[in-house]
């Protein structure tokens, strides 16, 4: 078996393309995530279904087999062709997606949404793998945070597109079309994104075991991971529930509702994923330490703003308070994708992010909508319809408790952390 040693030197013009591509699939992985939060008011009133089933489907739904399958298909990609499991995940997510257009109740659109996680899961982590081989560790965080650029864009384009298509046909159309534009998408990357070539060594036949035994000594690892969890429980939480929430406080139609949500997302999550990767990547270079330093500031500052604008009564004000804060919540993305990917030799990168998403994903997506329109319907009977925008606020404390890992982590990871291998 072939496994990279370090990272190879590439033609920076196709580099950047393959970065691209990768992006291009990563937005349609966010895109098809997020679609369902701006049709949740529909698909409720259609199938009628209560905030706790809506966020069951926006959260467990898609996040059991999402988390856990990762690390099998990681483990996969490592061992084999990381762009045909990329692939291949695009293609069967895709379909699911299409596939929610034609639930009929809870449980099929339930079990559609499991397909969607089912694909998604051989998406992230064989990406976070390639960036490696096809960049140098001194441009890692900023490729790392290119790449991420996928989250605020899919998860705009989710919300803008979705309204658009749900109003001029109906929320089934939404999801036919977005699935079925992924499917065309996946013999494209494929065709472009070439598997790059691996330096044959004996390290490349370790065992899933032996990640796991790397990582369970490296404390930085675990507090990272569930930082970043407790900021996704946060994040995904809000991305679901805010355009009802606007929705609910402000009068506004979808539209505007799209208009509204998806350019906080836009601006905000943009400037916020590109702000921590320079940061991390000027910073990193005398203090290994700062790649969650650069985190734990961010996310800090997160908690008391979204507060701020969810309580705020005019939609202008709540805009301007709201932007910062969107931004903040993503400047973690690609500091703490880079310290992963140091912490194990390189062979073993792709399942080494497998194992930080299982932590992340169960955890944010698994509980993040979930616990948020549960706590919503509880809190129902004393708040009424306020109920949705006071459970928010509750939510966002989580990223106090994400800053306070992540100062936590700062020493080890500057023990822990693996520099590559000469080339």
């Amino acid at each position: 078996m072939t496994t990279p040693t370090s990272a190879p030197t590439y033609r920076p013009g196709y580099a950047r393309l393959v970065l691209v591509m990768l992006l291009i699939v990563y937005t349609f992985n966010f895109l098809d995530r997020q679609i369902l939060g701006i049709l949740a008011p529909a698909i409720k009133a259609d199938l009628g279904l209560s905030n706790t089933q809506l966020g069951a489907l926006g959260g467990i739904a898609f996040a059991a087999l999402y988390s856990t399958l990762a690390i099998p298909l990681a483990f996969l990609a490592d061992r084999t062709t990381r762009t045909w499991v990329i692939t291949a995940s695009l293609t069967v997510w895709s379909g699911f997606t299409a596939l929610c257009g034609f639930a009929t109740g809870f449980w099929s659109l339930f079990a559609f949404r499991v397909g969607v996680g089912v694909g998604e899961a051989g998406g992230v982590a064989p990406s976070y793998a390639l960036i490696s081989q096809y960049f140098p560790p001194e441009k890692r965080a900023r490729a790392m945070s290119v790449y991420a650029l996928g989250i605020p864009v899919g998860l705009a384009a989710g919300v803008v597109l979705g309204a658009a298509i749900a109003k001029a046909v109906d929320w089934r159309a939404a999801f036919i079309v977005v699935g079925l534009a992924g499917v065309i998408i996946a013999p494209i990357f494929r065709f472009v994104v070439k598997e790059p070539a691996r330096v044959e060594t004996p390290a490349g036949r370790a065992p899933v075991s032996a990640v796991f035994a790397i990582l369970v000594k490296k404390p930085s690892f675990w507090l990272l991971a569930f930082a970043s969890a407790m900021s996704s429980l946060a994040g995904y939480g809000l991305a679901f529930w805010t355009p009802s929430i606007a929705i609910q406080t402000f009068g506004f139609d979808l539209t505007t509702t799209s208009y509204f949500f998806g350019s906080l997302l836009l601006i905000g999550g943009v400037g916020g994923v590109l702000l921590g990767g320079v940061l991390a990547d000027k910073l990193g270079k005398t203090d290994r330490g700062a790649y969650a330093k650069v985190s734990m500031f961010a996310w800090l500052i997160t908690a008391p703003l979204f507060a701020a604008g969810f309580l705020s009564p005019s939609p202008v004000m709540a805009w301007l308070l709201l932007l910062i804060p969107n931004a903040l919540t993503l400047v973690f993305v690609g500091p703490v994708m880079t310290a992963t990917q140091h912490l194990v030799p390189a062979h073993m990168r792709a399942t080494a992010s497998a194992s930080f998403l299982l932590i992340n994903n169960l955890i944010g997506i698994g509980g993040g909508s979930w616990v948020l329109g549960a706590l919503s319907d509880a809190m129902k009977p004393e708040f009424g319809d306020e109920a949705l925008r006071y459970s928010a606020i509750v939510l966002v404390g989580s990223y106090l408790v994400a800053a306070m890992l992540a100062m936590l982590a700062i020493k080890p990871l500057r023990r822990d952390w693996i520099e590559d291998a000469p080339v």
